[in-house]
Parts: C-alpha cells; structure tokens; sequence
C-alpha cells in the first residue's frame, strides 16, 4: 500500500513538473512591437507587409497575393481576408479547412497550400470588416497610404480614394475618415453622414456610383470611427484608473477587499499549486493574495501601462516577481507573479499560453450598478479562452437587487433646513434634475420603504456575453419590516445594488459574499439612486379612497408598485442605458402608469 501511494505520488510530482514547464515556455513579445506587423499565423513582427507576406507564403503556405490575384479581392475583399485568418488562427484553426488544433505549434505545422477557390468565400460577411486585432498595422499597410502595397494587391485604390467599381473612382474619403474622428463621439453620426454622402448635384452618374459603393465605404468607415471611439474610450478608462487615489479608495473598501482575502487565502484546495489569471490586476492585490495562498503561477493583467507597472513593482519588493531567467531550482519563495500590459482580448498577443490553461479566474469587475464600465465582458472572454473547463471563476455568481425608497433617500431634507433656513425650492430643482439622471450614493437602510425584490442574477461561469442586457419586471409593496409608519408613505424612486457570491461551488472551504446592500456595511460602490419624476404614495392595507382621485396620491394611495426595468450596453462603450417603467395600483383595482424614464450611466 505504501508503494503504490509512492508511485501515486510520484506520478503527481511529473505532471507537475510538465505543466510548469509548459508554463515556463511562456515568451513575452513586449512593448517594442508597436507599430510593426504580427504574422497572420505566428508571433513573427515585421517591419514591412511585403517582408510579412514573404514568410506566410515560405513558412505557413500561405501566398497572399496569388489569393487576390486569382479572386480579383478588391481593398475590402483584402481587409475581410486578413480579419478572417486572425479569427481563425485565435481559434487555433485552420483558415482553409477549418480543423482545429490544441495549439498555435500545431496549427503552424498543419497550415497548407490551398487550390484555385471556386464559389463563395468564408470571409465575405461583413463582420470581418471590422478588425480582428486592435490597432492591426497590417490593415494601416493596405490602406490608401500604400500605393506600393496596393499595385502588388491589383487593389485599384489611389491615395485618399475608395474604388467604385469599373474603374471608377467615387469620393475621396481618407483625409475625411481622420476628420471624422478627431471630433467628440456625439458629433461623429451626423458629420458622418454629411461626409460620405455624395450629393445630387454632382450629376446622376455620381449618384448612381454613390448607390452602388456608399453600402460597403459606410460599413468599413463606420467600422473605423467605432474602433477609434472604442479606442479614446478605453483610454480614458484605463487611464482612470492610473490615478492612486481611486486605487486607495478601493484597497481601504474593507468590504471588497477582506471578501477578496477571504476567497483566496481561506480556501486552500482551490489555490494551493493553482495557475491564476487575474483580469484588471490594478495595484496587484488579488496576484499577491493568490500568490500568498500557494498558488503555482499568476498573471496579472492590466490595460493601464502605469498600473502594470506599479503591479510588477510591488510584486518585486514583494519577493513574489516571476522571473523566467531564474531556473525553477534557483527561486526562492513564491516568486509566481507575472505582470503583463494589455487587455484581457490581446492576451495571446502579449504573451504566449497555454490554450484554456487557467485553473482560476479572479477578477475585481463590477462597476456602480454591477455593470457600468462593461469590464465584465473581457472576464466572459477570458474564461472562454484562457479557464480550463471546469475552472473556477471568482466570484462566481452576481445579483441585482432594487427597492423603493423615501425622503431621505433625496437631498430634499437637507435644503429644507440649512441652518435653520428653509431653502426647499432648491431641494424641488434637485430632485428634478435627478429624475434624469443617476445618482450614485449612499442610501441609508431606514430609508428603504419597500420589500427587496431580484431583479437579475448572473451565473458568471456559464452565461453568456449577450446576457448582460436585460429586463426584470417586479413588484414592490411596503416593507414589513416596521419601518414604515402607519398612514400614506411616499415612495421617491428605485435604488439598485448588487451582491456577488464566491459559492461553495468553487470556495469548499470559506464561501463568500460581497453585498453591497444598504443594510449592509457602506462600500465604494454605494447605491445607485433612480429618481421618479414624482413621489407616489403608497399605503400596507386597504384605505377609504376617493373615486376620482388618480392613483398614487394622497388621496388613492397605491398598495404596489409594478416595475420594468432593462439595463444595456449603450452605444456610447462601457456605458449603460436604464430605463424604468413604472404603474401603481389601488386597493380597488384601479392604475396609474407614468411615462418611461431613460437614464445613462
């Protein structure tokens, strides 16, 4: 018995041994690659696509220009193309088969030359007009800018203009398209269309060319501007986040961070030898409590360069920094964190990894009402590619809660006594404006008036990327808990907060819960606030009520509140729009709906 445990054992230690070393087979590509072209197929940079394409075809069997010759692939056909491959070597398959492989090696080694293609092509829908890989180079190389790059490609396109087809040229719209996103996002629709519209009065033979090509340089423009909107956009996010102040209110946010601590250090049969991904990495708090827990190896990611940096800088002074130069023999301690400037999306092309190689996916990304700032859709991303099936992810359940609330959930009992002077008709103003538009803070929990309804709650281990957008429609009643006084009680508008859940499902040892209730301990998070346009009144029982009076008054109190409520993504990236709806109903029966109220967050 004692020898078979010992070859059990040993058994164990090899395969330890060989995952480590694939991890150690990592190669990082660095910063130094900005602006030079990434091989269709491998991590190889090039300087020139001509040099690119030269080695697809010597290494990968892949000639370029033969394809575009024999399909006659015009500057879009060429754009679709090259999209398409990078979709399909990230699914580590083959562009021209379509087998798939369990990793680039192998793909790379597959890869083969292809016969005269007949009939319809897999890259002709549209969706691969819009690049695969942010900030490709490649496309930039077979942009107008390249008359050279465009001879070789038969693509009959001069500098500043699109083709029209039959050798005709319609308006030039290069110089436009980098007008166009040098404006704010709002402006970019409407100037958009003045721009790329070619008008009547230049002859019907324009107007007749406009038809046939304005389809295709609209999607390829509109594709432009929202990649270069998206791109100002996470900027802005990640540059946010740059600034220590907000790392200092979320690290002194005991609740977040002692519910993160509590997962990772207190459950020693998921961390213990783990390989951790951690998205958003920030300071590195989560990498240095994952490490501290026993883990065998962690990632930490960040889309903010100056973050990264601080990342790495305090996992060194921590004497947690991976160092690939150190041989395994030679480490001292955990030495396991390994920090990478990127987004979760572009991992692959920061870093090489194992395919879902990932026992554990920790990740701090819930924004004021759980969704704002749309991070949870890179963490949806990195499960799919980078967890193994059957990884954990943490936390790994999610839910909206909402409840009505009163006056005091309002600043109108501060204006109605500010130092003893009544300066309510600014108080009215306030809560107006507030019917317009979000408000996040703190709601105390006497001011809760009504029961606590669910409104959504999200499986992050399975759910889907189009799951985020929802609608929940609920009742509210007022609340038994005693709270509320007898008579009418005015109920102002709807506070959301949410609570995630590290479940027993993953966590054996500790499960965890991050509430962000206002029952519970205040969070940086807060509530986010709905304002009605007006108060309703509200009562528990049936009450004398008058006929005539419209529901929801002093006079016909309602006895519940029925709400539909759908948050989305909103045009504008990482930002949400909220609508609510709202109907009263009376004792007797009788309702009152208000119209829908729109609100972006």
């Amino acid at each position: 018995m004692d020898e078979a445990e010992e070859r059990l054992r040993s058994d164990e230690e090899e395969e330890e041994e060989e995952g480590e070393e694939a991890w150690d087979d990592w190669c990082s590509d660095g910063d130094d690659a900005a602006g030079r072209l990434l091989c269709l197929f491998c991590s190889s940079w090039f300087d020139t696509d001509s040099s690119l394409f030269e080695h697809c075809a010597a290494e990968h069997c892949f000639d370029f220009h033969r394809i575009v010759n024999e399909l006659g692939l015009d500057f879009y056909g060429c754009i679709r193309l090259i999209n398409f491959i990078r979709s399909k070597v990230a699914e580590n398959k083959c562009w021209s088969c379509g087998q798939s492989f369990s990793s680039n090696t192998e793909l790379c080694s597959h890869l083969h030359g292809v016969d005269i293609i007949e009939g319809k092509v897999q890259w002709e829908d549209d969706v691969y007009l819009k690049p695969f890989m942010e900030d490709d180079s490649l496309l930039h190389s077979l942009s107008m800018d390249d008359d050279e790059g465009d001879e070789e490609c038969r693509i009959s396109v001069e500098r500043g203009q699109c083709s029209g087809g039959n050798g005709v040229l319609a308006e030039p719209l290069g110089n436009k398209l980098s007008t166009l996103t040098e404006g704010t996002v709002s402006d970019i629709s409407a100037q958009f269309e003045r721009e790329c519209t070619i008008g009547s009065a230049k002859g019907e033979d324009r107007e007749s060319l406009a038809h046939e090509t304005n389809d295709s340089q609209l999607k390829v423009a509109r594709a432009s501007v929202n990649a270069r909107a998206v791109k100002t956009v996470d900027d802005n996010y990640f540059g946010s986040y740059s600034s220590f102040g907000i790392h200092r209110e979320m690290l002194g946010d005991k609740v977040r961070t002692d519910a993160y601590r509590d997962a990772l250090l207190a459950n020693p049969s998921l961390l213990s030898r783990a390989t951790v991904l951690d998205v958003g990495c920030g300071t590195g708090i989560l990498s240095l409590f994952a490490a501290k827990a026993g883990a065998s190896r962690v990632v930490a990611v960040d889309g903010s360069a100056k973050m990264a940096s601080v990342a790495t800088q305090v996992a060194k002074n921590n004497g947690l920094l991976y160092d690939e130069n150190v041989k395994a023999e030679q480490k001292q301690g955990a030495q396991v964190i390994s920090v990478v400037h990127t987004k979760a999306e572009e991992l692959n092309q920061k870093i090489q990894v194992p395919q879902n190689g990932f026992d554990v996916l920790v990740s701090e990304w819930m924004g004021y009402c759980l969704l704002y700032e749309s991070m949870l859709s890179s963490v949806l991303y990195a499960r799919d590619h980078f967890l193994k099936p059957g990884g954990a992810i943490l936390p790994d359940t999610a839910t909206i809660l909402g409840a009505g609330f009163g006056k005091g959930g309002t600043s109108l009992p501060f204006w109605e006594n500010v130092y003893g002077f009544d300066m309510s008709c600014i108080g009215k103003e306030v809560t107006s404006t507030s019917a317009r538009f979000p408000v996040v803070d703190v709601v105390a929990s006497q001011d809760i008036v009504t029961e606590t309804a669910v409104l959504h709650s999200f499986d992050l281990a399975t759910m889907k990327e189009s799951e985020m957008d929802f609608t929940s429609s609920f009742e509210l009643r007022l609340s038994e808990s005693g709270t509320v006084v007898p008579g009418v009680t005015w109920c102002y508008g709807i506070v959301l907060w949410f609570d995630t859940g590290f479940t027993d499902r993953f966590c054996k040892e500790k499960p965890v819960l991050l509430s962000t209730s206002p029952f519970s301990t205040p969070t940086h998070w807060s509530q986010t606030i709905f304002t009605f346009e007006e108060p309703i009144a509200m009562v528990k029982e049936e009450s004398t009520i008058a006929s005539s009076a419209l529901v929801g008054t002093d006079e016909c109190p309602a006895t519940v509140l029925r709400s539909r409520i759908s948050i989305v993504r909103a045009s504008e990236h990482r930002s949400i729009d909220i609508s609510v709806e709202t109907t009263a109903f009376s004792s007797n029966g009788r309702k009152r709906s208000w119209p829908i109220q729109i609100f972006n967050l």
